[in-house]
Order: C-alpha cells, then structure tokens, then sequence
C-alpha cells in the first residue's frame, strides 16, 4: 500500500508541473499564434516576399479645400455623392462687401474711357488703343461666360436636367479664353511694333482703373471654391451661415476622382530593395476576408519616414520606417476610400 501512494502522488505531483507549465507558456503561445496569425502569407507563400499596411485612396489623391479667406459661409452647393466637374462651384462665402466695390470701379473705367477718347491721336496710337480695348473686352467676356456656366451648373443641381446647356456654357467659356489669348498676343505686336509711342496720361489712367476692376473681380471669384477636378464630393464640413477659414486640418470639401482607386501602402525600409515598380501586388481587406484584389506597383517614394498608418502589428511600435508605395488597383470591386487593407508584393520580375 505504501508503494501504491508513492506512485499515486508522483503522478500527482507529474500532473500538478504539467498543469503550471502549460499555464505559464500559454500566453506566450497564444501571442505567437496570434502575431502568425496577424502577418500570415497567403498559401502560396513562396510567390510572395513582403506584405505592407495600406489605406484606400482615389488614384488622384484626396483632394482637401478649405477657404482661400477668413469669411462667412453663403452657400453649400453641392453634397456628399455628388459628381462635379473640374471648375464647378461647391461653395460659396458671403461676399456682398466685395462686390459693392464693382460698380464703382466700372464706373471709374467708363469715366477714364471718355476722357481718353476726347484725346485725338495718331494711327499707331489709335492701334494701340483698339488692342487695349479689345483685351478688356475678352476679360469681361471671360467673368461673363463663368457666370453663365455657374448658373447652368446650378440649373442642373436643382432640376436634374440634361447636361448640355453646361457643355454649351463650357464651349462658350473656352471660347472666351481662347480669344482673350489671342487678343493679348495682339497687343503685343502692336506695343512693340517699331515707332509705337507711348500710352499718353489719359491711356494710363484708363489702364489703371481697367487693373483695379479687375482685381475686384479677381477677389470676388476668391470667394467662391470650385473644384480643381472632375470628381466626385467625398466629405464635406460646412453649413451655411458656419465661419471658414484657410485651414487644412479640416478641409470644408474633401474630393477625389474614384473611377480608379489605388492604395498608399507603407512598406518597411529592409524590404525596400525587393520591390520595384511594375510588380505586382494582391490586396486584401478585413471588411471582404473572402476576396482578393489585384494590383501593380506604380510609384515608390524616394524617401523613408516614420509610419502613419496605424495597425495592429505597428500599433506598439514607435520607430518603424517605412516608404510609400503606390499600387494601381485593377478592380476595386467594392472597396471603399479610407479603407485599411494589407498589400503583398509578389517575387517576380517587373514587366
């Protein structure tokens, strides 16, 4: 019986140090199994070297605006969703002060204009003179045809109607640049024709108020932002009424073209040598876990910096180096902008 307790608690005391070193491993373990998990390779492993955080971008980029001046929010022309066209006002700030200075300086140029024609002169002068004319002529043709397709874009905004009153207004308004060119190309030719004289007081005087009308419609049209490109309203962080002002860190329209989205990938600065542009990439997403996305590498930053893209492998690391990676995506399928996803970079030879 002596024997048989002995044994009893050897196999006790056996089971109690098994129990205490699993107990003491297992968050190791798990930690382990958890990190495999996070910086898994795909099955075939062999086809791919590096994997890098990314975040879903269009393949313009996300363009910011925020207001050009401090002023008051007048309008909100557009929402979220919505396409627009490369110079199509999205907002608009009070701007009634400015633009009690504009009669008064047509008045000025009307006044300089009669006073400048009383004044005979010679051909060469007078030619100069038409020149002139002729160039403030398109210039306010130009401020004429932008308001036309301002108002045919907000037409179309409130009625839903056919786009070609806006094709038409965009025709116009090229138009009216075109021959602003050429009428400036003129002028010049003549200015500098030989034995051309010199615009005389009165010639000065009219120019002067012709630049001081034109400064108050340059700020005038800096009260209204448009879009630099054609695309499509991502966010917006204005309300009518709001005060704006010059500020990015929260820009009043975030827009970007997404018929094509890329991703902004940041890659560890030991793996930068493997990559090379025109390699391809496979994306995946936490949101789609049973899809995967393809893609090609496109540009790679000449520059290592500190990682911005917080994720949970980097997420209690505080000096990781990465470079950005740009990678076209070929479908995007149902990926959204903003979206964090992981980009493996494949071992093989850019095309």
């Amino acid at each position: 019986m002596t024997a048989k307790r002995e044994i009893i608690l050897l196999v006790a005391l056996c089971v109690v140090a098994v129990a205490a070193t699993a107990a003491i491993l297992a968050p190791r373990l798990g930690v382990e199994a958890t990190a495999r998990a996070v910086v898994a390779d795909p099955p075939d492993s062999k086809r791919w070297q590096a994997v890098a955080p990314g975040r879903i971008e269009p393949r313009s980029g996300e363009i910011r605006m925020a207001a050009p001046v401090i002023g008051r929010i007048g309008e909100v022309l557009v929402k979220v969703n919505d396409k627009v066209f490369a110079g199509e006002p999205l907002i608009r700030l009070v701007d009634e002060e400015i633009r009690a200075r504009l009669p008064v300086a047509e008045a000025q140029i009307a006044l300089r204009m009669r006073a400048r024609n009383d004044q005979s002169v010679s051909n060469k002068a007078a030619n100069r003179r038409d020149a002139e004319d002729a160039v403030a002529e398109s210039e306010r043709s130009i401020v004429e045809a932008q308001a036309a397709l301002d108002r045919a874009a907000a037409a179309k905004r409130a009625n839903n109607g056919p786009d070609s009153e806006i094709e038409a207004a965009r025709a116009g308004l090229r138009r009216a640049q075109d021959r602003l060119k050429q009428r400036k190309t003129e002028l010049r030719r003549v200015e500098t024709d030989a034995g051309a004289p010199l615009p005389g007081q009165t010639d000065g005087q009219l120019n002067v108020a012709r630049a001081e009308l034109l400064g108050v419609e340059a700020a005038i049209e800096k009260m209204t932002i448009r879009a630099p490109i054609a695309g499509t309203v991502l966010a917006i962080n204005a309300k009518t009424g709001e005060l704006a002002a010059p500020s990015m860190d929260l820009p009043l329209v975030l827009l970007g073209d997404i018929s094509a989205l890329r991703v902004r990938a940041e890659l560890d600065e030991r793996d930068l040598g493997e990559i090379k542009v025109g390699h391809a990439a496979l994306v995946r997403a936490p949101a789609f876990r049973d899809r995967e996305f393809a893609g090609k590498v496109a540009a790679i930053a000449p520059i290592v910096q500190a990682s911005r893209i917080s994720t949970r492998e980097q997420r209690n690391l505080t000096d990781v180096s990465v470079a950005e990676v740009m990678v076209d995506l070929t479908d995007a399928g149902p990926l959204a902008v903003g979206m964090k996803v992981d980009v493996y970079f494949r071992l093989d030879t850019p095309k």
